[in-house]
């Protein structure tokens, strides 16, 4: 079982690693599309390149922190009883292991683009993330067999996000300049932050749906009847977050293509007379 700040801290940093993904895929394909490749993480141009790392810090830091959250925090410290890791707290474990996985992409990148030590080329550095998210789909695959009905529906969608950030992560590993597979690695990382901000809401938050009531450690509905609608409702939302995002994208190619197209792109597909 999980909570309400369970789902919104990872949730807020896949947003904002999601939403600033697309926004740069979006500006380097307008920029210069003959030049595209796809990158495992997006430097911040400007500030004379003080922020150029920020989103391996917020990665690595935010995974850290909430590492830390799960590992310390949640558990009390009682880590170990008897011997043994505290079986009360292994729902914690879990998430610290996949946290663990995005705080180790942060750190190995960071390190391959500050320093000679470990120089890794942009495939390499996808495949780690994807390794990442691959932890964290098996995490969540295997530890959804213990959820049932709406719960589980709730993380089984969740489930199925953070395939399609697997695979098309690795498929732009394999296609290096993919303008679509790039795009869609950062839709499917916001989509998947946002489903996690949405099962906060609705499972832990005033979204629950009628007929539906958090009762300990598990959420019981009154029917059958009242669990399927919560299932529709998921699907509902779900479809509302898809429109919603491509909808933005969209938005953001058609505001970011004047402003950073390349002018003599057009010009230079347009044999000269003569």
């Amino acid at each position: 079982m999980g909570s309400f700040p369970g789902h919104v801290l990872p949730g807020t940093l896949f947003l904002l690693v999601g939403v600033w993904h697309v926004w740069s895929c979006i500006v380097r394909y307008v920029s210069n599309p003959k030049s595209f490749r796809v990158r495992a993480w997006n430097p911040v141009p400007g500030f004379d390149g003080r922020l150029k790392y920020l989103e391996l810090y917020v990665i690595a830091v935010g995974g850290f922190i909430d590492l830390c959250v799960e590992f310390l925090y949640a558990t009390h410290l009682q880590i170990v009883v008897h011997g043994v890791l505290n079986p009360s707290h292994m729902n914690n474990f879990e998430h610290s292991g996949m946290l663990l996985m995005f705080f180790i992409f942060g750190v190995i990148t960071l390190l391959s683009e500050k320093t000679s030590f470990l120089p890794l080329p942009e495939g390499a550095l996808c495949l780690i993330a994807s390794a990442a998210f691959t932890a964290e789909y098996l995490l969540f695959y295997f530890h959804s067999t213990t959820h049932k009905g709406l719960e589980g529906y709730y993380h089984l969608i969740l489930v199925l996000l953070i395939g399609l950030c697997v695979l098309s992560i690795i498929a732009g590993a394999l296609l290096p300049t993919s303008f679509p597979l790039d795009l869609c690695s950062g839709i499917a990382i916001t989509l998947q932050g946002l489903w996690f901000y949405q099962t906060a809401f609705t499972l832990y938050g005033p979204m629950m749906p009628d007929g539906c009531l958090l009762k300990g450690d598990e959420i019981t509905c009154d029917s059958t009847e009242q669990e399927i609608y919560g299932e529709l409702l998921a699907n509902f939302q779900l479809f509302g977050l898809v429109l919603g995002v491509l909808v933005a994208v969209v938005g953001a190619y058609i505001y970011a293509e004047p402003k950073f197209g390349h002018s003599n792109l057009n010009n230079s597909q347009i044999p000269e007379d003569g």
